[in-house]
């Protein structure tokens, strides 16, 4: 574990200092903005984050791409489609993650690692479930199943295939959450991620399985939520990630160095580098979903519709309602713009669920805010870059 006395005690205070600071700004993510809006900028932060795990892993898609996958429109091109079905894999196993649907009451066992490779995989394309070694050799990617043959990944080296039962067994242990105190288990948290990435489990696919995975651990220990995510910050950050990484990797030097056969000291930087990365986007998120800014950045896409395509002047009252309160009824949009006329304000509000600015699931329930792809450029900036 990174809390161990090492030879840089100094590194273990920094990451104290790390685990409070996240602690702190993690808790005060909830409150910015009504229930309902937060969940709606989840289904965005989802999107954001396969966005950012599918960028780690070389593959470069649009959120457009994403967003239409996850309306079940499809590219004509094979390519597209297949990185698109990926996305939708990816979104769906966290979704299961945000809301607990996924059947385990511990996440840190050898069951829910292959049920997150296996649910995974098998919404996987056909051909995205082969690896190729560096002899040309094809091997078939099998969902939820642990490797059974041994890989070199760069200099990386995968413990060998025999041993995996024992080393997943021995991380499970290592990282129960049940037998860490709340500090030992956000240190957990970010040395996980590293412990599972260097067993290697299977034969491809332990990248993404290792960031849900953190996602998982982080949901479970209270510290995370659907409002950010570290993948993000790994992304944009990607070289140094590997070399963190790579730095994590390397044997234990001297007695001082930890306990194990792995290097203490280099765990610890890595899991600085992680906790930095986290703060990162918790502070982040939380700039882009304070109810303030938030507003200030609608209005003025609002006021631009108003002067280029005739948007009723008051049409932004409605939408801020909708994030202040969460909905509304549709016979409140008059009283809610401040007029007199309610076939005027009717007329708007239907405009407004046209261009998707406000939802509605019939004619007769509640309006809440929604979010559209040009809106989410003017609404959520950064989300993407």
């Amino acid at each position: 574990m990174p809390l161990q006395d090492g030879k840089s005690p100094e590194k273990r205070r920094e990451i104290d200092n790390l685990i409070a600071d996240l602690r702190e700004k993690s808790v005060l993510l909830a409150s910015k903005l009504h229930p309902k809006v937060l969940s709606l900028i989840g289904d965005q932060v989802r999107l954001m984050n396969c966005y950012y795990s599918n960028l780690i892993e070389g593959h470069h898609t649009k959120p457009k791409d994403i967003q239409d996958a996850l309306n079940g429109d499809f590219s004509d091109n094979s390519e597209t489609r297949d990185i698109q079905l990926e996305a939708k894999a990816h979104i769906e196993v966290q979704r299961q993650i945000d809301y607990s649907t996924h059947g385990f009451d511990d996440i840190v066992s050898d069951g829910f690692i292959k049920w997150l490779h296996g649910e995974f995989y098998k919404e996987l394309p056909e051909s995205l479930k082969f690896v190729t070694d560096d002899k040309g050799n094809r091997f078939e990617v099998v969902a939820g199943q642990f490797r059974d043959r041994d890989v070199v990944v760069g200099r990386h080296v995968g413990v060998p295939h025999e041993n995996l039962p024992e080393f997943i067994d021995k991380f499970c242990k290592s990282y129960d959450i049940s037998k860490l105190g709340k500090h030992e288990q956000m240190a957990a948290t970010a040395a996980s991620h590293h412990r599972l990435l260097w067993i290697h489990p299977f034969l491809d696919g332990n990248g993404r399985v290792a960031r849900l995975f953190s996602h998982a651990y982080l949901k479970s220990i209270g510290i995370g939520s659907d409002l950010w995510s570290v993948s993000r910050g790994l992304a944009r950050e990607s070289e140094q990630y590997k070399q963190m990484l790579a730095k994590a990797d390397a044997a234990r030097s001297g007695d001082l160095d930890g306990r194990g056969s792995l290097s203490l000291s280099g765990l610890q930087d890595f899991c600085i580098f992680f906790l930095r990365c986290c703060i990162d986007q918790v502070e982040f998120m939380g700039r882009l979903i304070d109810q303030n800014g938030l507003l200030d950045r609608i209005e003025a896409h609002m006021n631009l519709l108003i002067n280029k395509e005739g948007l009723h002047p008051k049409s932004f009252k409605l939408v801020a309602y909708a994030v202040k309160e969460g909905e509304f009824r549709r016979g409140e949009a008059a009283d809610i713009m401040g007029i007199q006329s309610r076939t005027v304000a009717s007329q708007t509000l239907s405009e407004l669920l046209r261009r998707g600015l406000l939802v509605s699931p019939d004619k007769k329930a509640p309006v809440s805010l929604g979010i559209t792809e040009e809106a989410k450029e003017f609404w959520l900036p950064g989300l993407f870059k």
